[in-house]
């Protein structure tokens, strides 16, 4: 009885420190992002697409309101925080203004024509050329037309999913974060997906950091039980859909098999190819 008493309480501490062992590192260390993995110890590595619905009923802790993820980025941006990326390559920078030109509302009169786009010019290169008109050709009073952070309800995360043969485990570690005003809008024009711009996820977890009152996950159930978005996006509270998966091509999954319900289907199989991967190393 003794003995059966000892292994009960063995397999107790093995269970316990297993559970220890397999929480993210933001909840024994006080961080966010857990240690970078050496590139000997990794056993399969992904880079992975995935997108953001925030007005699904998972997301919406991410998109409560007045204190919307998006508005944390873009108020961090206005302070000179965060800086902002063309796209998640992470290699190209954007100035302050042409953040928030991405973001503004244009109409059908400023958005370059099916012929003017076949001659190469841009919405850009017409700013540019406006530029250089004489100042009373110019309005000298622009009228703010940003999009409310409400509105940019669409966002990407380009993230690897590495095993870690060392730790016998999937981690997910998230490289940036890209803000989308969404082609469903009414006030988007352009009827597409305009990418407003792409932020590095370390500076992200220092300003959900340093801002905690305003960078929260609201609980809907549990108001003791709110956390900070860094923590959130760490324990992946998230509900997203993957949209593209390294390949030699670089071209999306709706790309790839033509279209978008074959995307759709092509992202659920994705995800259980993830999953079944991990499984089947396990399986003897």
């Amino acid at each position: 009885m003794k003995n059966l008493r000892a292994i009960c309480m063995m397999a107790g501490l093995c269970l316990s420190f297993s559970s220890f062992a397999q929480m993210p590192s933001s909840s024994i260390q006080g961080q966010t992002t857990q240690p970078p993995i050496p590139e000997n110890d990794m056993m399969y590595r992904k880079t992975i697409w995935r997108t953001i619905d925030l007005r699904e009923k998972q997301n919406k802790p991410f998109f409560a309101n007045n204190r919307q993820i998006t508005k944390v980025l873009i108020d961090g941006v206005r302070r000179g925080e965060l800086q902002v990326y063309k796209n998640d390559s992470l290699t190209s920078t954007l100035s302050k203004e042409q953040f928030f030109a991405n973001m503004t509302m244009i109409t059908e009169g400023d958005e370059p024509s099916a012929e003017e786009i076949k001659m190469g010019f841009t919405r850009q290169e017409e700013e540019d050329w406006t530029g250089h008109l004489p100042a009373n050709a110019v309005s000298s009073s622009p009228v703010s037309n940003e999009y409310l952070p409400k509105e940019l309800y669409l966002l990407e995360i380009k993230e690897d999913a590495i095993f870690d043969k060392k730790r016998s485990r999937m981690y997910h570690e998230i490289q940036s974060l890209t803000m989308i005003v969404p082609a469903g809008l009414k006030t988007n024009v352009r009827q597409r997906d305009v990418l407003v711009g792409s932020f590095k996820y370390a500076d992200l977890v220092k300003v959900f950091r340093l801002h905690k009152a305003e960078a929260r996950w609201i609980n809907p159930q549990n108001d003791a039980e709110q956390k900070n978005l860094a923590d959130a996006l760490e324990l992946r509270l998230f509900s997203s859909f993957i949209t593209k998966v390294s390949n030699p091509d670089d071209a999306s999954l709706e790309d790839l098999y033509g279209g978008p319900m074959q995307g759709l289907l092509a992202s659920q199989e994705a995800a259980d190819k993830l999953l079944e991967y991990e499984y089947n190393l396990w399986s003897f």
